[in-house]
Order: C-alpha cells, then structure tokens, then sequence
C-alpha cells in the first residue's frame, strides 16, 4: 500500500514515467493505479484525442508501440493503456526495444494481471530503468484484517477485530470483493462508525453468530453444543459455509496453535508476532491451547487433512457435507 501511495504522489507531483509495468497475483492495486492514472494525466476534455485503451486479447506487441509512438495532440501526453496484457505473456518481451527508447509524450500502461514477467531477462531489467515497474503482491489471510483497518483509516471508519475476521473469513483474499462491501458499508454508515458485526450481519449477510471464526472459537473452548449448532447450520448452508473453506481455515487454527505450544515466550505480545495474529485473538489460543495438549493438536491436525481430502470428494462421493462436518467435529472433540 506504501508503494502505490508513492506511485500516486509522484504522479500528482509531475513525476510521470514513459511506461508503467503494473504485474503481479493481485489485481485490486494493478486496477487501482491504472483507472487513477486513466483519469488523472489527462484533462476530460484531451482524452477524446490522446486517451487509447487497448486489450490483451485484441491486439499485437506491434499494435502497441504503433499506437505509443503517436504524438498527442493539443496535449502534453497521450496515454495508452493496455488491460489483460497477460494475454500477451509468449510475445511480451518484443515490447523490449520499445522500453529502450519510449516516446517522452506517451505514458504507457500495461495491465500484466495474475502473472509476472522473468526478472532476469531484458524487459524487466530495461522497464526497471526507464520506468516504472509494480509488482501487486497476493496478501497472505493473516495480513488482510490489517489491510482493511488500512484502507478504513483515512475515510473516517474503524472495524472491531471480530467484524475484520469475518470479512476476511468470508470474502477471502480477494481484496477487490472485500473493498466492494466495505464501500456499501460506508454507504449506509455515517462516518466515525466502528463498523462491527452487526453491521456485517446486516447489511452483507454473514452470520454473526454461525461463522468458522465462531465454530473455530467453540471448538477451542471445547464448547461442543454451541460447535454442533453451527455445524447444523452449514449443513443447512453448505453453499454459503463450503466444507473445504471449513477445514482449511480449521486446519490453518489448529497448525497455529501446535506453533503456540513449541513457543518458549508465550506472553501475548510475544505470541502475537510469532503467530502473525491480532493481538485480540491471543487469548482464544491460550485457552485453545489449555483444552487442547501438544500431542492431541499433532492428532486434530491429522483428521484434518484426512477430511480435507474427503471434502473433495474422494472416498466419500456419497456423503453429505454435513454428515462429513459433524463426523469430523466427533473426531476433533474426542
């Protein structure tokens, strides 16, 4: 996020590059610094004349140097952009004599998603010193709930923890799904809110109450009625509550807490950063850990990948999801 708030200053700035290289697994920030630059360089009234958008699918390395090597007219650049230029990944690097000598009236942008280029070969190494490349890196789950704190900041919102995990529990990685609720909330909530649960409940429809982040917790106090009543309501809503998003997220609790147990410094702090966990959830691994000794962790974990393969159907084609789920909560609690 520093990065793409320097890119962006710069740009303000008058800094503009000939060519930005925007790759990478994570298409919010590759989409985000494209449309800023898309509606930024120009004024409305230039962009009739000097603005192309190009896609991958549609057109030749050759095309896009044609098209770059135009003046602008009655302006000071032109832009081009190029979306779903990973489409282009076998010819991509005949882009390389372009990026050598880029026309200085054209702000190339090229929209690489999902991929990235060999860093050591020509076109990155000549990118790299004539213009700007981006690498829009996947967050890991664990740096998610931070990132959404993040982007709340500056517009005026904050979120409880609880409400943060849930998003992410839901929606994933994908930051672009996860901005898109975040953005209805801020819709709907005045600013200053402290967006919660609740309000998750409400207005995106996540279950406060019969989520993994509240089967999670029961299993780790051993609070086995509350743990069946949310495993009963997957197996009613196995299409909003996935077995294999189930155990994954289970499996991934299960491997922290065998982490906690080899852990010399178990005061929070400590056992936050070792874990790469919100300080808020340190407890619910303390008490995990108290109901759950090392040898029966190393055990859970085990049934774990069992399932996980039985949730992809093999060995257990004829059985429901949640006949599976509630087998495997037995197998965890005993």
């Amino acid at each position: 996020m520093d990065e793409v708030k320097e890119l962006v200053t710069d740009i303000k700035n008058g800094n503009v590059k000939p060519i930005y290289f925007l790759m990478g697994e994570e298409p919010y920030y590759i989409d985000k610094i494209s449309d800023f630059i898309e509606s930024t360089i120009l004024q409305e009234e230039e962009r009739g004349f000097n603005q192309m958008i190009l896609y991958g699918r549609d057109v030749t390395i050759e095309d896009i140097v044609s098209n770059a090597k135009r003046y602008p007219m009655m302006a000071e650049y032109q832009v081009v952009i190029v979306k779903e230029a990973q489409d282009l990944s076998r010819s991509i690097e005949k882009l390389t004599p372009y990026a050598e000598n880029p026309q200085p009236t054209t702000v190339l942008v090229i929209n690489y998603k999902y991929k990235k280029i060999d860093k050591r070969k020509g076109l990155y190494k000549t990118l790299k010193k004539k213009g700007v490349v981006y690498e829009s890196k996947k967050l890991y789950e664990n740096q998610v709930a931070d990132w959404i704190r993040r982007v709340l900041s500056p517009k005026k919102y904050a979120i409880s923890p609880k409400a943060a995990q849930m998003l992410v529990e839901f929606l994933g990685t994908d930051l672009s799904k996860i901005n898109n609720e975040l953005e209805k909330l801020q819709i709907i909530l005045p600013e200053g809110t402290q967006i919660t649960p609740e309000h998750i409940e409400q207005n995106i429809g996540i279950s406060k109450d019969y989520n993994n982040f509240e089967l999670r917790k029961a299993i780790g106090e051993r609070d086995t009625g509350k743990a069946f009543k949310i495993i009963n309501y997957f197996a009613e809503n196995p299409k909003d509550n996935p077995m294999v998003v189930t155990v994954s997220l289970l499996f991934n609790f299960f491997s922290q807490l065998l982490h906690f147990h080899g852990l010399n410094d178990k005061s929070p702090r400590s056992v936050a950063s070792a874990l790469k966990i919100n300080p808020y959830f340190v407890n619910e691994y303390i008490n995990a850990a108290h109901n759950f000794p090392m040898r029966k962790v190393s055990e859970v974990v085990a049934v774990l990948r069992e399932f996980d393969v039985k949730g992809k159907g093999v060995g257990s084609n004829a059985v429901p999801q949640g006949d599976l789920l509630k087998e495997l909560l037995v197998r965890i609690l005993n």
